[in-house]
């Protein structure tokens, strides 16, 4: 059992006065596997005037010494690996393999790349009779999600403290234990006190609490949409800076050049990646009318060696949902696409065969969806690939761009001159040809409902900066 008793503010473990805990249920067995304390808005309080604090001292801190902080961060990142990734295993009930890599390899990485962007940053510059320097914001509250815990708060921690801002963060109750790790790394780092806090409990109490508090400069936030407007409503009062990573209902364009076998392939992957909790996701495949049967074909070939089971099996591809909840939803969007008319191709209702506990749900394919049908316009956050066919690449076009999102998208093509055409023309933050790798360093990020500002590169870390004119 990982029971965490005590919150970590201004240096040290210290008990809360809020009343009660939350459980942490592992998904693969629905069992408990920890706890973490419920913070009092008195909490809260205590982290942010510890952060406000400290960061006289800390936003004035030598640059040298804020990158030995993020390589120390990563190397014992890098030391503590597999503990990380089998908690997070545990938690969230990502496949052991894919948490080794995504879960704690990127973070890692991550935390690394900030500290050589640090090298040779320009923090001044002479613009005629200005001098145009750039400055931390100040006390920035971070609030993170459960489908890839570590990476979204070395997200946002690793840019804070390259910035020189200081920071209160409160993680996803449905996986926090990851986070409290986090702490103890942080504090075996020797981060000075008050520049890293960290409490837990409910988003609609502390949440809510933190995100309009008076000394908090900052909100970033990753989660829902729904949650990401009510967090700007709690900003808006005191002008916070606020940035926000959100859904997306991304699209996978298959143009009618390109190699069909490995472009459907791929795209259970681009679909089906930590059990299609992925806010990046390619959710939506648009594929020539001349090539559906084709991709239907690899596809339900393919997924039938997609093997669903207990994560911590290094066989296992998918792995459950995170929460009895979520496992609901996803069965109802299910439900929705067998109801509407789309064609089932793989998958469908009910547990996996073989799996009678656990939150999971059958990997499901449906081809033959429509704009108008549920499945094609809302984000389900599960392992669910909707297949539609398209005439002309305008049409392709015209269709990936029907979507209040835009975080992500693909665009496969034998020719890419082409595949870069089409991908400026797709209006998502980001987009890879062809199955181009994520890069870490890119900035990372969404247009229309998908959220507001970039994470991660140089982007990133200027989010945590204010830019200040001085004339003569």
């Amino acid at each position: 059992m990982h029971e965490r008793r005590r919150l970590y503010i201004n240096g040290n473990w210290i008990e809360p006065t809020g009343e009660g805990s939350i459980e942490v249920i592992n998904p693969t067995n629905e069992e408990v596997i920890g706890s973490v304390p419920v913070s009092s808005d008195s909490d809260v309080n205590a982290a942010v005037e510890a952060a406000r604090s400290a960061f006289t001292d800390w936003s004035t801190t030598e640059v040298s010494e804020r990158v030995e902080f993020l390589n120390r961060i990563s190397s014992l990142i890098k030391d503590r690996s597999e503990e990380l990734a089998e908690i997070i295993t545990a938690e969230v009930g990502t496949p052991i393999g894919y948490s080794r890599m995504a879960m704690v390899g990127t973070p890692r990485v991550v935390s690394r790349s900030y500290a050589k962007i640090l090298d040779g940053y320009v923090w001044e510059e002479e613009v005629r009779n200005s001098l145009v320097i750039k400055e931390p914001i100040g006390v920035v509250a971070m609030i993170t999600p459960w489908n890839f815990p570590l990476h979204q708060i070395i997200g946002k921690v690793a840019p804070a403290i390259a910035a020189g801002c200081t920071m209160v963060l409160k993680p996803s109750k449905e996986a926090p234990l990851n986070a409290f790790l986090l702490a103890d790394i942080l504090d075996d780092v020797g981060l000075p006190d008050g520049v890293f806090n960290l409490i837990s409990g409910h988003g609609r109490d502390i949440g809510e609490t933190l995100c309009s508090h008076p000394m908090v400069d900052m909100v970033s936030f990753t989660g829902s949409t729904s949650a990401g407007i009510r967090v700007s409503e709690l900003a808006a009062p005191s002008v916070k800076r606020v940035t926000l990573e959100l859904g997306g209902k991304s699209a996978n364009i298959i143009l009618d050049d390109a190699d069909i076998q490995r472009a459907a392939t791929s795209a259970i992957y681009s679909c089906f990646g930590n059990s299609g909790q992925e806010c990046s996701a390619l959710t939506r495949l648009l594929v020539p009318e001349d090539s559906r049967d084709e991709v239907v074909e690899v596809i339900s070939n393919k997924i039938e060696r997609y093997t669903v089971g207990d994560p911590t099996d290094e066989s296992s591809k998918c792995g459950p949902l995170v929460s009895k909840r979520q496992q609901e939803s996803v069965s109802s969007y299910i439900s929705s696409g067998i109801e509407q008319g789309a064609t089932l191709v793989a998958g469908g209702e009910g547990m996996p065969d073989g799996l009678g506990s656990g939150f999971f749900v059958k990997p499901t394919v449906f081809a033959d969806v429509t704009p108008d049908m549920t499945i094609f316009r809302e984000e389900i956050f599960g392992p669910v690939l909707c297949i539609t066919s398209y005439s002309s690449e305008e049409e392709a076009v015209e269709l990936a761009n029907d979507s209040e999102y835009g975080l992500s998208g693909g665009v496969w093509s034998g020719n890419e001159e082409r595949a870069m055409r089409v991908a400026k023309m797709l209006r998502t933050g980001q987009v890879s040809i062809n199955g181009g790798a994520f890069n870490v360093t890119a900035p990372f990020g969404g247009y229309k409902q998908s959220g507001l500002g970039r994470e991660l590169g140089v982007h990133g870390m200027e989010e945590f900066l204010e830019i200040k004119s001085i004339q003569r």
